[in-house]
């Protein structure tokens, strides 16, 4: 089974759009749906009527505590699947990415990353700052940390991994980018890149900000001298778009 950590903050109009496009993706894939929700909107409600509705929905709304990477961090814990993927409400992650994922799961990667900038990726869902602003956080994570080195998208917060290697892991995050953080704290010996094509957002605001972007910093600084994996005997591995149609089509034909 799929669990699907999905972090949730004033995304109201995204959430049934959302679901609609989950449930056609994995039709034939058990799954199950984990918001974490830290929300001051209707929000709330409309994920409590989803979950009464949707058997594959649980959520969990915070009041004390405030954060997507920490959100992150408690949907590992009340996640069933033995696949745990992350990705973020606002559909600029296409929920369809998430049968490419399982794939590579299938292929016994230890995780697995969708990547804009292989071939047949594309970040074009960004504006020229926001692409700045992300190639300027993969550069300083490259730098700082080894592990990150050989991965091409290491801050999209896109990602699916075995739910054994959370088991255990030092996970300290500290802001948005809580995949910098499996990658460095988590025992990931094998991951599989595939290409995606990153969405512009048709609802809701983007929660970019200084303050984010700040906590990025820390943490990698952080990292540099907590990371339990140091990426010495990573193996990665990308799948073309070819390759990634064939994988995939047992679970996109019917």
């Amino acid at each position: 089974m799929i669990s699907i950590v999905v972090p949730t903050y004033n995304e109201k109009d995204n959430i049934f759009p959302l679901l609609t496009r989950i449930n056609a993706a994995l039709r034939n894939i058990d799954y199950e749906v984990i918001f974490v929700d830290d929300s001051t909107d209707e929000t709330p409600n409309i994920l409590e009527n989803a979950a009464k509705e949707d058997s594959h929905v649980r959520f969990h709304h915070r009041t004390d505590e405030k954060g997507l990477a920490t959100a992150v961090v408690k949907g590992f814990s009340l996640a069933k699947g033995d696949y745990v993927a992350v990705m973020d409400a606002d559909l600029q992650h296409p929920p369809e990415v998430l049968v490419d994922m399982y794939a590579a799961m299938l292929a016994h990667a230890d995780m697995a990353i969708p990547s804009r900038f292989i071939p047949g990726g594309s970040d074009g869902g960004l504006d020229p700052w926001r692409k700045f602003v992300s190639w300027t956080a993969r550069y300083i994570g490259k730098v700082l940390l080894r592990c990150l080195r050989k991965v091409s998208d290491p801050t999209s917060g896109l990602f699916m991994v075995r739910r054994e290697l959370l088991e255990g892991a030092d996970l300290n995050p500290i802001g948005w980018k809580i995949m910098i953080e499996v990658i460095a704290m988590c025992p990931i010996k094998k991951i599989l890149e595939t290409p995606y094509v990153f969405q512009s957002r048709e609802a809701g605001e983007s929660k970019l900000s200084t303050k984010v972007t700040l906590q990025y910093l820390k943490q990698v600084f952080h990292l540099t001298t907590h990371a339990a994996n140091r990426g010495d005997n990573m193996q990665l591995v990308r799948w073309s778009p070819e390759r990634l149609a064939k994988e995939t089509s047992e679970f996109t034909h019917f």
